[in-house]
């Protein structure tokens, strides 16, 4: 009877929206999430074309496009959350988003904050856009040379251990881009994925990308550390397993633009059906 009664009296708060009795969840976000009818997810919006604004203000890109289709599997609205690179574990930890896709590269010690879902759904490593006046192709000579780089990018601490860069740091790419045009670096350091985006522009036609590609590293979408192995945790491995096993991912990047990666084609051969 008392089930009833509780089953009755969330039947009458249906007002458009799930019904949500967050207490009987727990600490299981999954059903929080269902209960709720909202997927938060914290991506960039400022890094074409994997998560952007589109000029009505709404997210776009690759990275958008895989949470939408998460939240479809899932039957509830994806609602994006501006994050960057200096702030996204942080709104993570604080609960303020249910989930990352904002371009982060797995790494262990990032595994010590969140916990990465497996597989990883994109790969890039990092390499520098330089000036064609600038011939260098060898890290070993960037020594003392200062780089312009987004603050919190994973790649900025290697670069200044392993070949004594100097890195200027700013908060988004937009301060990063204008710190290099008025020649406060020799060139910017990024992922190889966002330079080769950058160099089919005609903006940047004067640029190339002379350097090895250094430190390849997948990245990956990240769920709070108390969700690690829950529900919520298979859930999403599932999801991005199927993706990678039929293709979707190979397709989501091209329709962003973004000629097809050797980390995806991998992925896509490992996982594909094989009759």
């Amino acid at each position: 009877m008392a089930k009833l009664k509780t089953l009755a009296a969330c039947l009458l708060l249906i007002v458009g929206t799930a019904c949500a009795r967050t207490t009987d969840c727990g600490g299981d976000t999954l059903c929080r999430i269902k209960a709720a009818g909202v997927l938060r997810i914290g991506t960039k919006d400022d890094y074409v074309p994997w998560s952007y604004r589109a000029p009505d203000g709404s997210f776009k890109g690759m990275e958008v496009d895989i949470g939408k289709r998460i939240a479809d599997a899932l039957g509830v609205r994806a609602e994006f959350v501006k994050v960057n690179s200096a702030n996204r574990f942080e709104f993570l930890a604080q609960g303020q988003i249910d989930l990352m896709i904002a371009s982060a590269s797995d790494t262990a010690e990032r595994r010590k904050v969140v916990a990465f879902v497996h597989p990883n759904y994109y790969s890039s490593g990092y390499t520098a856009l330089l000036p064609k006046v600038v011939k260098m192709d060898d890290w070993r000579r960037m020594s003392g040379k200062t780089l312009c780089a987004v603050q919190g990018a994973w790649y900025n601490k290697p670069a200044q251990e392993k070949f004594g860069v100097n890195i200027l740091a700013f908060a988004g790419t937009a301060e990063t881009e204008a710190a290099m045009i008025q020649g406060r670096c020799l060139g910017l350091i990024e992922d190889d994925n966002q330079i080769n985006v950058r160099l089919s522009s005609p903006k940047w036609t004067g640029y190339h990308m002379p350097l090895p590609v250094e430190d390849e590293t997948p990245w990956g979408m990240a769920v709070r550390q108390s969700d690690k192995q829950s529900p919520y945790y298979y859930f999403l491995a599932g999801v991005i397993s199927q993706m990678h096993r039929d293709g979707t991912l190979l397709a989501l990047e091209k329709s962003n633009g973004i000629a097809n990666s050797a980390y995806l084609a991998r992925m896509h051969e490992a996982l594909r059906d094989r009759i």
